[in-house]
This record gives C-alpha cells, structure tokens and sequence, in this order.
C-alpha cells in the first residue's frame, strides 16, 4: 500500500516531517553529538544507580551501565578529534565519572582494561 492509499495518512504529517527535516538540517553535527553524549550519560548514570527511586532507595541495573558507558566511550572518543577539544574535554570528563561511579558501584572489581570503556579510553582509576 502506498503512502496515498493509507487511510491514516495526511497531508500535515508530510507537512510535520518536513518540518522535522528542516529542524534537523538546522542543527549543527557538535550539537548532535553532543546531544547523543548526554543522552547516554544520562543513562548511564541511572543504570549505575546514581539516581534514587523511593521505594527501593535506587535504579541500578550493572550490566546495563556497562553497555551505555562502553557505548559513550566509543563515541566520544571517535568524536573527539571531529568536535573539538571544548566540547570533548567536558565530555571526557563525564565519562570518566561514571566509569568511577561503576567501579565503586561494583562489588568486585573489573581486571585492568575490562572495565566499560577502558578499550577505548585506558585504565581509569
């Protein structure tokens, strides 16, 4: 079926996605990466359980963490050299916070250089 034949198909949702294609064109790539960065982060810190839930005191969830911060730190590494030293310094600098925050968060601790991220940003203690 084609996108005329659709019965839930309109003209203000090609509209709306057009209008989403101008807003993204209007972004730059640093605001994009970036963006994606704090996402992560943001994420990685509640599954670390950096942030409290009221009836069991946190979010945590260990594995999870790991895959966002290993994620994160693939990113901003590879990003590093295309958004400039301002804006991955600040971003180095959260991801080396989880990574500490899950080392501690941990009740035993990773062998040096299996720790989430360590394969793209080295030992960190």
């Amino acid at each position: 079926m084609t996108d005329h034949q659709h019965p839930d198909h309109t003209a203000a949702d090609d509209a709306a996605a057009a209008e989403q294609l101008r807003d993204i064109a209007e972004v730059s790539s640093v605001e994009i990466i970036t963006s994606a960065c704090v996402h992560l982060m943001s994420a990685a810190a509640v599954k670390v359980g950096l942030a409290e839930d009221e009836e069991t005191g946190q979010y945590q969830d260990l594995a999870e963490a790991r895959k966002l911060i290993n994620a994160l730190a693939g990113l901003v590494t590879a990003a590093a050299p295309e958004i400039g030293n301002e804006h991955a310094r600040s971003l180095r600098d959260g991801l080396r916070s989880l990574q500490l925050a899950f080392a501690e968060a941990l009740p035993f601790p990773d062998a040096p250089g299996e720790a989430p991220g360590e394969k793209y940003t080295g030992r960190v203690s």
